[in-house]
């Protein structure tokens, strides 16, 4: 049990690496107002999904983190 609670913790943990960086590189293209219509843009929408996504990936590693020193609080 604490080696699969491990695997989710360091699993979510690279996966909030990768969403970092994948938001951060949309953040970086470089966005031609020409292009722009009424509404948010495509990389706007992007920029929030990928946010969102790295929230839930946090949530998930506070979470399995929590249980982990949970489960080795009490066998101790």
């Amino acid at each position: 049990m604490n080696v699969f609670l491990v695997l989710v913790f360091i699993a979510a943990g690279l996966a909030v690496l990768a969403t970092l960086a994948m938001g951060l590189v949309n953040l970086a293209k470089s966005n031609d107002a020409t292009e722009q219509g009424p509404g948010p843009s495509e990389r706007a929408l992007r920029s929030n999904k990928l946010m969102q996504q790295r929230v839930m990936f946090q949530a998930i590693a506070i979470g399995a983190l929590a249980i982990i020193l949970l489960v080795a609080m009490s066998s101790k």
